[in-house]
């Protein structure tokens, strides 16, 4: 059985009501004791008839109202008179039919949302998240959630199982396509041509290189007869073959119109084309990624990637001053400002709260209303029906002297009539 609250002012109202219980009261006997004087001096005065027929009905009246109202709350002078003690004796029904009113009519799914719709959450929001204090704490806050999180994470097997289908996931994009549309953005602009430049620096370093330049005569004298290695045939050779090639490096790193330039694009774009298209360079393409990916240095690797991330999520989370907890907070700062100066993203996010905040609501109901209802009916029964007393009790007091005065005033037009009509 649980207990009932009372306000801050029970007693205040307790007293109340037992004053107007007390004036009720009064009324009522007075109106006896002026239909008892009336009565006794009617033979000398007749109009004291009609202050003897007002007193008569008020008092009817008064007992009768005094009657229904206390009805409600308990047994008239403790008879068991039935349909009295209402509210006590109808505890359980009170409790569901009171459930059911506050589901209907309060958190019906129309009076729900037009009262979301009245508050502003993404103002209250970006408010709240401008704040460079509130951020830090919510910073703080998610930075502190981190290491276990990640702990959590480790524990579960979660991480082995999102390397596994970060894996497979990768497997299902096709290779070919993504590489022709890649390719394709790097010769949208001509980059290209940049990589192109940077390859004819590389062949020109190369054919500076003193290594490598002896290693080309080298294989030069072997091809060679050994009658034009007695005439230093390949230091010749090997001469024109650098100061040939060094000469259309230059050339095709100075013009941006060289021939070998468009040689280029036109390769450029054929490979991209084969790529969108051939079948052979899409399984060709597929083959290779599968084996890349087949390699047990890409599971170790992620896994290294995982491990040396929370490390340093871990160190960081616990550092004096975290980077992670700093950038968190610019972030959130940033957010609140971005959200408080665009009206359009605050609209959407206010119809989101709108649809999740009464949905929610509506699925939950039901749940309110029973919720209610049980409390209702766990409430104690004496300390309920004073509860409802205390509250209503006094209005309900004012229905007794309505009572009397339109029954007193009831009394003067019968008994006017019957003096009219009824008496010869």
């Amino acid at each position: 059985m649980n207990h009932v609250r009372f306000d801050t002012d029970a007693d205040a109202k307790l007293a109340a009501l037992r004053r107007t219980k007390l004036v009720a009261a009064a009324a009522l006997a007075l109106c006896v004791l002026v239909f008892a004087l009336a009565k006794s001096f009617e033979g000398a005065y007749p109009w004291l008839g009609f202050v003897a027929a007002f007193a008569e009905a008020a008092t009817i009246g008064g007992l009768a109202d005094w009657y229904a109202v206390v009805a409600l709350f308990r047994r008239p002078l403790g008879l068991p008179i039935p349909h009295t003690a209402i509210i006590p004796e109808n505890q359980n029904r009170i409790a569901d039919n009171l459930g059911r009113f506050i589901e209907v009519n309060f958190l019906a799914p129309e009076p729900v949302r037009e009262k979301l719709a009245e508050v502003d959450f993404s103002a209250l929001v970006a408010d709240w998240l401008a704040d460079a204090e509130r951020a830090a704490g919510l910073s703080r806050f998610v930075v502190r959630l981190v290491p276990q999180t990640l702990a959590a994470v480790e524990q579960s097997g979660l991480r082995g199982f999102v390397t596994s289908r970060m894996l497979d996931e990768v497997e299902k994009v096709p290779l070919a396509p993504l590489a022709a549309e890649l390719l394709s953005a790097l010769t949208d602009d001509r980059r290209h041509q940049r990589l192109f430049d940077e390859f004819t620096r590389v062949i020109g370093r190369f054919l500076n290189d003193e290594e490598a330049l002896s290693a080309m005569r080298e294989k030069i004298r072997e091809e060679l007869p050994s009658l034009f290695n007695l005439f230093r045939a390949d230091a010749y050779l090997l001469k024109k073959i650098v100061a040939s090639a060094g000469t259309l490096l230059e050339e095709v790193r100075a013009d941006p119109d060289h021939p070998m330039r468009a040689e280029f694009d036109r390769f450029a774009q054929g490979f991209i084309e084969r790529l969108r298209t051939s079948k052979q360079y899409a399984r060709r393409a597929e083959q290779l990624k599968r084996d890349f990916l087949a390699r047990p240095e890409m599971k170790a690797l992620a896994g290294n990637m995982w491990e040396s991330l929370r490390l340093f999520i871990e160190q960081d989370a616990r550092a004096e001053n975290s980077l992670i907890r700093a950038h968190l907070a610019n972030m959130f700062v940033e957010v609140g400002r971005h959200l408080a100066g665009d009206a359009q993203i605050r609209a959407d996010m206010n119809q989101g709260f709108v649809v999740a905040l009464s949905s929610f609501v509506d699925s939950q109901k039901s749940g309110v209303s029973k919720f209610i209802a049980d409390q209702v009916k766990r409430w104690d029964l004496a300390q309920l029906t004073r509860l409802i007393e205390m509250n209503i009790g006094r209005d309900l007091q004012y229905i007794r002297f309505n009572g009397m005065i339109i029954g007193g005033l009831a009394g003067i037009v019968l008994y006017t009539a019957e003096r009219l009509f009824l008496v010869n």
